[in-house]
C-alpha cells in the first residue's frame, strides 16, 4: 500500500504540480487542492528563508470512501427490497388463511336460524372448507344451526298445538256465557255470570299474551299505525270493575292524541296489564290514579292521599306488594315493538311508563 503522507524540505523536491505554488513562498498553513486530490500543511524550519512541506494524497482515501458508500446504499437497498418483499408475502399468506374463515362469517350471518332453507345448508355444508380448522369450525356451526332449526320447528309445532288447545275451552265458555245471558237469572247469578265473564276475559287476555310472545301472531302486523287514546279508554273501561269497592278515581289526563306504530294487540295488552296493576294495587281511599298520555309516552300513576298515607304503613305501598303481575310480559312485548318500559314505586306513588 503507497504512504499517502511525505515530508519535503525543498521546493524542488514537490511533486511538479506544486512546484509553481511553492515559490510563490505560500505562509505557514494547510492548503488544499482538490483538483490535485492533494493536502499541503506549509511549517516552519530551521531555515528561516525556507518553509517546509507536508503533502497529503487523498486520492485513494476518497475513492475508498465513495466505494463504501455505494456498499452501503446496496446492502440497504437489498435488504428494503427483502423486507418489503417478505411484508408482501406475508400479507398474501395471510389473506389467503383467512379467506375460507371470512367467507364462512359472510355465509352464517345472512342466515335466519328460524328460517333455515336448503340453500343456507348448501352454503354452511362443512364439506366446502376442507378437513382443516376452518373445516372444524363449519361443522360445528352447521351442527348448531341443525339443533337451532329443530328447536325452532319443535316451538312452532307447541304455539300451535297450545293455541288450539287454549283457545278452544275459551270458545266454548264464552258461547256457554252468551246462552246464559238470554236466560232468566237471579241477581245473584248475574253477578256470578260477570265474575266468570270476566275470568274468562283475563284468560283470553293472558292467552294472547303468551301467543303473542311466542310469535304465533303474524309479522306484519307489527307495522301498523294506531292510535293510543282508544285502547287506553277501552283497557279503562275492562278493569274498572276492580275500583267498585275502592273509591278511587281515575283521571286522564289527555296531553296528545299520539299515533304509535307496532303491534296494536301487543300495545293493547301491555296498556291492560299496567292499568290492571294499578288498579288492582291500589290500596282503599288513596288519591286518584292518573293516567296522562303525551306525545311519546304513557304514565299511570297511583298516587297516595295524605290521609291515606298517615292511615297505612309504607310497606302497603312497597314494590313487594306485588307490582311485578304481568310486568315482565310488558317488558317482553316492549322490546318485541321497538318500546321502552320502567316502573318507579316508593312510599308516595307508583308510576309505570310506557315509551314509544
Amino acid at each position: 500500500m503507497p504512504m499517502n503522507l511525505r515530508g519535503y524540505d525543498e521546493i524542488g523536491r514537490l511533486p511538479e504540480s506544486l512546484r509553481e505554488w511553492a515559490q510563490t513562498n505560500p505562509h505557514e498553513g494547510l492548503y488544499e487542492f482538490e483538483e490535485k486530490e492533494l493536502h499541503v500543511a506549509v511549517v516552519a524550519t530551521d531555515n528561516d528563508q525556507q518553509h517546509g512541506f507536508v503533502v497529503f494524497d487523498v486520492a485513494g482515501i476518497e475513492a475508498a470512501s465513495s466505494e463504501d458508500w455505494w456498499w452501503l446504499l446496496f446492502i440497504t437497498g437489498a435488504v428494503g427490497a427483502l423486507a418489503t418483499l417478505g411484508f408482501a408475502l406475508g400479507v398474501v399468506v395471510m389473506r389467503k388463511a383467512v379467506a375460507p374463515v371470512a367467507q364462512l362469517a359472510e355465509a352464517v350471518a345472512d342466515i335466519d336460524p328460524e328460517r333455515l332453507s336448503a340453500e343456507d345448508h348448501k352454503r354452511i355444508e362443512a364439506s366446502r372448507f376442507g378437513d382443516d380448522e376452518v373445516g372444524v369450525l363449519a361443522r360445528t356451526i352447521e351442527k348448531t344451526l341443525e339443533r337451532i332449526s329443530a328447536f325452532v320447528e319443535r316451538e312452532r309445532y307447541f304455539t300451535s298445538s297450545a293455541s288450539h288447545e287454549l283457545r278452544t275451552p275459551i270458545t266454548v265458555i264464552t258461547g256457554a256465557l252468551e246462552l246464559l245471558e238470554q236466560s232468566n237469572l237471579s241477581a245473584t247469578d248475574v253477578k256470578a255470570l260477570d265474575r266468570v265473564r270476566r275470568a274468562t276475559l283475563d284468560m283470553k287476555t293472558t292467552i294472547e299474551m303468551f301467543l303473542c310472545l311466542a310469535r304465533e301472531t303474524d309479522d306484519g302486523l307489527y307495522d301498523e299505525q294506531f292510535l293510543v287514546m282508544p285502547l287506553v279508554s277501552k283497557a279503562i273501561d275492562q278493569q274498572r270493575y276492580l275500583l267498585t269497592r275502592q273509591f278511587v278515581d281515575v283521571d286522564i289526563d289527555e296531553l296528545a292524541n299520539p299515533k304509535v306504530n307496532g303491534h296494536p294487540q301487543a300495545f293493547s295488552i301491555a296498556v291492560n296489564n299496567l292499568v290492571r296493576n294499578a288498579f288492582e294495587h291500589t290500596l282503599h281511599a288513596h288519591g286518584p290514579i292518573t293516567i296522562r298520555i303525551k306525545e311519546h309516552e304513557l304514565l299511570v300513576t297511583n298516587q297516595v292521599s295524605s290521609d291515606a298515607e298517615k292511615r297505612h304503613a309504607p310497606t302497603e305501598v312497597s314494590s313487594s306488594r306485588g307490582y311485578g303481575l304481568g310486568l315482565g310480559i310488558v317488558q317482553r312485548l316492549c322490546e318485541r315493538n321497538g318500546w321502552s318500559f320502567s316502573l318507579l314505586a316508593d312510599e308516595k306513588r307508583v308510576v309505570a311508563r310506557l315509551s314509544w
